[in-house]
């Protein structure tokens, strides 16, 4: 039997501790060689600016392959609709039998920040703070409920391009309002860009000594990056994946194209870090950054949980897919 979960299925079960805890098993089992998590094919049609992407991992401690098709549709913003959709499909490694098939906005909110906190924890100074954010949807809100057990951040400061979205999120989570993008970086000591921009929104003289960097929000696509050449040469860059770096990814690819640095600049991975097979930081002042595509093993993790999960509680629909 294949178990369909809904969105409201994967938001009445999801927590981010439990997804928070799975990403980071996932990445070094990823790094050891239990996983494998393939670049994702890109495919465009002619005349359009929308892209798919299947995200395929598979584990074998999980006991499972999956793919995620990520529809990045541009043209939905002017529709009323989210830029990005997603459905998870995943197969059981044993015999092949079809497992779930789930909504996977959710999913992708929540892994996304879940990796986010992994990397902190990782790479950011103990003594950190300040929590800044470059925007201030969805994603921000995640991101601030799965960083806050892993630092004793005292506060929280935001910038967004609209200043009524600034303002609702600075009310539900008592944060502070900057004026400019500028003033986020230089009084923060964790930073998180979360914005779908093309064009940098941060520059790396703002870095102060000590900064760790998130960098989340850009699309994946070699042409879209929030962080400029000079932030990527300052910092100590980790990747989620070597391959969807190089394949897909504007903060890293751009500067390479530029010749501001070579490939050992971006080709460290957050599981290897993890495993203690790579450095991450190795001093206080030295800027950190985890470089945040998203890849198909965050899904599959969180897709593992929310299996088994509502198999034991009974949630989501049951169906015969060979009937």
């Amino acid at each position: 039997m294949t178990l369909i979960l809904t969105r409201s299925d994967v938001l009445s079960m999801i927590t981010l501790p439990e997804v928070t805890a799975a990403v980071r098993t996932a990445h070094a089992d990823l790094a050891r060689g239990a996983a494998v998590a393939p670049t994702p094919p890109v495919m465009r049609l002619p005349g359009s600016d929308s892209a798919f992407l299947a995200m395929a991992a598979a584990s074998g401690p999980a006991g499972l392959a999956a793919v995620k098709l990520l529809a990045d549709v541009p043209g939905n913003r002017e529709r009323g609709l989210p830029v990005q959709r997603s459905a998870i499909l995943t197969v059981a490694t044993a015999d092949g039998s079809c497992e779930a098939v789930l909504d996977g906005g959710a999913v992708t909110r929540f892994r996304t920040a879940a990796a986010t906190a992994v990397a902190t924890a990782a790479l950011a100074r103990p003594e950190s703070r300040v929590l800044g954010l470059i925007g201030a949807g969805a994603l921000a809100r995640a991101h601030v409920e799965a960083l806050r057990p892993v630092l004793p951040f005292e506060r929280i400061v935001v910038w967004s391009r609209t200043d009524a979205t600034a303002k609702g999120f600075a009310a539900d989570i008592d944060a502070e309002i900057a004026s400019t993008p500028e003033e986020v970086v230089r009084t923060a000591d964790v930073l998180c860009t979360l914005t779908p921009s093309r064009d940098p929104v941060v520059r790396g003289d703002w870095f102060r000594p000590g900064l760790h960097v998130n960098a989340v929000g850009a699309p994946p696509r070699p042409d879209h990056r929030e962080i400029d050449s000079e932030g990527m040469r300052r910092a100590r860059v980790i990747v989620d994946s070597r391959l969807s770096t190089l394949h897909e990814s504007g903060d890293a690819l751009i500067p390479l194209r530029e010749g501001v640095f070579g490939l050992d600049h971006v080709s460290d991975e957050l599981g290897e870090v993890l495993i203690g097979a790579k450095s991450g930081r190795t001093e206080p002042d030295q800027i950190t950054l985890y470089n945040s595509l998203g890849i198909g093993l965050q899904d599959l993790a969180a897709a593992r949980l929310l299996i088994d999960t509502a198999r034991r509680r009974g949630i989501g629909t049951e169906i015969d897919l060979a009937a």
